[in-house]
């Protein structure tokens, strides 16, 4: 299925299609200019307070599971984006979804749970 997954400071490759950050925050220090997205969509990253458990603001880092639990509660209030990507992929649109710089393990990333949801959403 044509949805890729990258970090936002990967050099677009051709063929990436859209290329949809879906951080909850938007990169610091990146003028208008040097952006490397097409679109921005913070409601497709984990909630403030997700995204600070997960890297231990105010307690010890949460493990994957809690927050691949918490992240997909989270996002289920999010179908109807879901969907519409996934029309998208239907209409033969490749996605890539970019993720922080600093998120290196793709296997432990939400960008990777968003795409098995879109490709969930694809097959029907």
């Amino acid at each position: 299925m044509p949805i890729r997954t990258r970090r936002w400071n990967d050099r677009r490759l051709p063929g990436d299609g859209l290329r949809l950050l879906v951080c909850r925050y938007r990169p610091r220090g990146v003028r208008k200019s040097e952006e490397t997205w097409d679109e921005w969509d913070p409601d497709l990253g984990p909630s403030r307070a997700l995204h600070a458990n997960v890297y231990g603001k105010n307690r010890p880092p949460i493990p994957w599971e809690e927050y691949r639990e918490r992240f997909l509660a989270e996002i289920a209030g999010r179908r109807a984006r879901i969907e519409e990507l996934a029309a998208r992929v239907r209409a033969g649109e490749t996605i890539t979804l970019l993720c922080s710089s600093a998120c290196a393990d793709d296997a432990h990333c939400h960008r990777s749970l968003l795409r098995e949801l879109i490709e969930n959403a694809v097959a029907g």
